[in-house]
């Protein structure tokens, strides 16, 4: 048998990804979690893929556009491969503008994205009785567009991936030993132990709970983002709305009444949705870095050892390139891991 090059232990969206561009790369590995592929926060339903606003630009927003621009391609890759649909589809996003102060500001993003997103993506500001029923409502009348937002629905993606890589002979295991390189993906248990292990704290957990609601907005509707609350259509004729944000949680998978007030919030919002049934309720603890920002590269005073993690609620949309940089990382020792994603930036 072949020696394994790269151990990589977690398979949410980060361990599936960086394990799936070190395969093409030709790497050996494995890839090792007890609750097989998504069995944790990356087993969710929103899927929301949006960029952060084109202002006061940085290298956290720079890595984000540019893994958006990666992921059709990302995706498209792993379909033909595995045979598994993503439900990705860049279909863009729809915000309202709630009044002056917050139009002049939409305009003046409008000038930040064409600077930063160039010819690949558009920021625009649109009249709201031109985007038809699938809009939110807009106290002002106007509605921010923007064309680089895409959509995934994160369960189906992580088994998207988990049958590309058995595929190519990279099934999934429960347990192994560790071989070679191991890349830590192990979600928020994983931040707390990379805090006990430097004695700083690295990051937590936060809880949130999302719906699933039967709902036809069409293949191609966008996304929406209103009071706080994100609104997903998915390509299956469903329509995910979440989530809550809790970090005081006594039970990791439970659902309650905040979870069936995003109904509500959602109807709100977007009428349309008014008494959509309730598919599916659903609950999990994302890893949130005490930077925000991912957290990756080599795990301090642990030789041979690194760390994905810290994807919280941008994890899908980052994950093509944290991908990219840690498999140059891993397989060639080149580090063009960002000042504020490195790990030492989260203790």
């Amino acid at each position: 048998m072949a020696s394994i090059d790269i151990t990589v232990r977690g398979a949410g969206i980060f361990g599936l990804s960086v394990a799936w561009a070190c395969l093409q790369a030709g790497a050996r590995l494995r890839v090792v979690d007890p609750r097989g592929p998504g069995g944790g926060a990356s087993g969710g339903v929103v899927g929301a893929l949006a960029p952060h606003v084109p202002e006061t630009w940085n290298a956290k927003k720079a890595f984000q556009r540019d893994s958006l621009l990666m992921a059709e391609a990302f995706w498209r890759t792993v379909e033909d491969t595995g045979g598994v649909g993503s439900g990705y589809g860049r279909t863009g996003r729809l915000q309202p503008v709630e009044d002056d102060a917050a139009l002049e500001r939409a305009h003046a993003r409008r000038v930040g994205a064409a600077e930063h997103w160039g010819t690949a993506a558009e920021w625009r500001v649109i009249a709201a009785r031109d985007a038809g029923p699938w809009a939110p409502i807009s106290s002002s009348g106007w509605l921010v567009e923007d064309t680089l937002s895409a959509r995934i629905h994160p369960a189906r993606a992580c088994a998207a991936l988990a049958a590309a890589l058995a595929v190519r002979g990279v099934p999934v295991v429960r347990e192994a030993a560790d071989a070679g390189a191991v890349v830590w993906a192990t979600g928020w248990r994983g931040l707390l132990d990379v805090s006990g292990a430097t004695g700083r704290p690295a990051g937590t957990g936060v809880k949130g709970q999302a719906l699933l609601l039967h709902h036809e907005a069409g293949a191609h509707a966008p996304q929406i983002f209103a009071d706080g609350l994100h609104v997903v259509p998915h390509d299956d004729g469903t329509v995910a709305v979440g989530s809550t944000t809790e970090r005081d949680f006594d039970h990791e998978t439970g659902t309650d009444a905040r979870c069936d007030a995003l109904a509500e919030r959602a109807a709100l919002v977007l009428p349309v949705l008014a008494g959509a049934r309730i598919v599916r309720r659903w609950a999990g603890v994302r890893p949130r870095a005490r930077s925000r920002a991912p957290m990756l590269g080599p795990w301090p005073g642990r030789p041979g050892h690194f760390v994905a993690n810290g994807g919280f609620k941008i994890g899908f949309g980052m994950a093509p390139k944290v991908a990219e940089v840690m498999t140059a990382l891993l397989l060639e020792g080149r580090d063009a891991i960002p000042e504020p994603f490195r790990v030492e930036a989260s203790l």
